[in-house]
């Protein structure tokens, strides 16, 4: 496994001026996830598409959980009173949550795309 990943792209240029836009290396992480989009584009789309899925699930029940974190703060709280998450996952449901956000947002930096939606903090 490469040590970089997610990069959007790579170009080559030359002394003269031409430029040619690397891929990468078939036996990469990123060239596997290139050769999968290439040989089975639907399968491809369906993990894509579950990728989004995960990470904008994870975004809907994070921000709740984290704005009643913050407003237990005594600071806030005297400012802005306090809020209660309707979300309110067992830790075990938070470290799945982790582990699927890590998996899909591995699976988004793999795919040498980006979004400004889901990769505008990336770049």
């Amino acid at each position: 496994m490469s040590a970089f990943f997610g990069g959007k792209r790579c170009h080559y240029v030359t002394d003269n001026g031409p430029e040619y836009q690397l891929v990468p290396a078939p036996h990469s992480v990123e060239g596997r996830r290139a050769r999968l989009e290439r040989e089975h584009p639907a399968l491809s789309h369906a993990v894509g598409l579950l990728s989004l899925c995960v990470l904008v699930a994870a975004l809907g029940i994070l921000v709740p959980q984290i704005a009643e974190q913050l407003s237990k703060s005594e600071g806030i709280a005297q400012h802005t009173g306090t809020f209660t998450s309707p979300i309110d996952l067992p830790k075990w449901g938070n470290i799945a949550l982790g582990f699927a956000t890590v998996a899909a947002g591995t699976e988004r930096a793999l795919r040498l795309r980006y979004s400004w939606l889901l990769d505008g903090g990336a770049g």
